[in-house]
């Protein structure tokens, strides 16, 4: 069974959030080992996005390995179908790599370092979302894919 995590900066805290993830939680529970980490960022003035982005660069970079698949989701990456998104998701889990990692950068994206190290830049859409959005459609997709992968009637294509 793979071991999945979804690193995030997450800032804001909302009962509606947490009652989805608990949902989606149970839900991926039997096809994955998966828990979501939300990592620390620090407040910044949009004058300081640099400082920022470096300090999440340096917090990411500390958690990730080169045992790791990493996803990134990113507004410029690839868009991919849900059925796309399920055999990445499935090549990945072959890859031979200890954990799929998938990354939710902070409010002024992500460094090119830490792109560098994604095996896979990933879109959402074209629309800026806030992170909790984000993680929600990321959350329904990951359910998704693997329903897609185990012929489980929920997509329908």
């Amino acid at each position: 069974m793979a071991k999945i995590v979804l690193y995030d900066f997450k800032t804001a805290k909302e009962v509606w959030f947490d009652e989805l993830k608990d949902v989606y939680l149970k839900k991926i529970k039997p096809y994955a080992q998966f828990e979501i980490v939300h990592l620390k960022t620090i407040h910044a003035d949009r004058d300081q996005v640099e400082l920022k982005i470096k300090h999440e660069e340096k917090t990411l970079l500390d958690k990730i390995t080169s045992d790791d698949f990493i996803f990134l989701f990113d507004v410029k990456g690839k868009a991919l179908t849900s059925f796309q998104f399920s055999e990445a998701l499935s090549k990945a889990q072959q890859s031979g790599k200890k954990r799929i990692v998938l990354i939710v950068g902070g409010a002024y994206g992500v460094s090119e370092k830490v792109k560098s190290k994604a095996h896979m830049c990933l879109t959402l859409g074209g629309m800026t979302m806030n992170h909790l959005v984000a993680e929600a459609v990321i959350l329904e997709q990951l359910y998704r894919a693997y329903t897609i992968m185990n012929r489980i009637p929920y997509h329908n294509e």
